[in-house]
């Protein structure tokens, strides 16, 4: 069956609804291939990055190139000629395929550093774009390798089986990331209704000078902290179960703003996904004028491709 992936146009779309744990991996890789990476932030090199491929001169006198690599997917796959990937300029994509595996590749000038946000960016654009139409093991963001050769002989063909077995998991599925932040005030006006501490330390240092009040504003920061942090759990959990029946998988992210309320990573069939947004929708209207939910994707499924331990 022929597959095509589409050009890099946006990075996952997004949308607003309404301006339990499940932390199970779905495939894995092996351990000693290059690793996934988080969707937030790059992770460190790997073995057989750029350091380790510096020795791929080519032709005397011309610029020494290596292979990067960007994620493992089905080997009938056929690109479209504008994709392109990390470097300045940026790489023109192509496959490397062994048996029904292939890896998406760029070639990779050796000498300019490997690191800059744009990088970074086209490399997650690239795999979510690619997501969005086949199921993908995205790599470790740096994953570099001597040449296509090498990626064959050093990777695809000794771990064959195990991104087999990964991607047929991940066939008909997307990843998919949900926000959801409290109004601005909202969750400290309700701290300060429920706490009657809070409420009273509050209007004691009123407009008193802050070393006069020292001790009591320590103690009015905690309450308010540890209550945020016990509505976050609270309004997590109950957003996490309320999926779970449309979900294949949650994982429950670290937040990454003090009103941050949920911040979900949501493994979901792709023929489920009216059913999926429907629910968020729900939690919209439940949660109007409390909470804003953000729904971003679909993306690789970095949540979901675990290394083996």
């Amino acid at each position: 069956m022929g597959r095509s992936t589409p050009s890099p146009a946006a990075p996952g779309s997004e949308r607003n609804a309404h301006e339990g744990r499940d932390t199970r991996q779905v495939a894995k890789v092996p351990e000693d291939a290059p690793a996934p990476e988080p969707r937030q932030g790059a992770g460190a090199p790997h073995p057989g990055q750029a350091g380790e491929a510096a020795g791929a001169a080519g032709v005397p006198g011309e610029q020494a190139t290596a292979s990067y690599i960007y994620g493992i997917l089905p080997g009938d796959v056929e690109l479209t000629p504008e994709v392109r990937g990390v470097g300045d300029p940026p790489g023109e994509i192509r496959l490397v395929r062994h048996d029904d595996i292939a890896a998406l590749i760029s070639d990779l000038r050796l000498n300019r550093p490997l690191g800059k946000p744009k990088d970074l960016m086209a490399h997650q654009q690239l795999l979510d774009d690619v997501a969005s139409e086949v199921p993908v093991l995205p790599l470790r963001f740096g994953a570099v390798m001597e040449s296509p050769e090498a990626i064959v002989r050093e990777l695809l063909a000794p771990h064959h089986d195990e991104f087999r077995t990964a991607l047929d998991e991940l066939e008909g599925r997307a990843q998919y990331v949900v926000k959801a932040r409290y109004e601005e005030g909202t969750v400290l006006r309700e701290v300060l209704q429920e706490q009657p501490e809070a409420s009273r330390l509050r209007e004691e240092i009123r407009d008193l000078p802050e070393d006069a009040t020292w001790d009591a504003r320590i103690r009015l920061g905690e309450i308010v902290n540890q209550s945020i942090e016990a509505k976050r759990d609270a309004d997590t959990q109950a957003l996490a179960e309320g999926l779970a029946p449309h979900a294949v998988a949650i994982v429950i992210r670290e937040p990454t703003h003090e009103e941050d309320a949920a911040h979900l990573a949501v493994l979901v069939e792709t023929d489920r996904q009216d059913d999926f947004e429907e629910a968020l929708d729900e939690f919209g209207r439940r949660w109007a004028d409390r909470v804003t939910l953000r729904l971003l994707g679909p993306q690789a499924p970095y949540d979901f491709v675990m290394t083996q331990m």
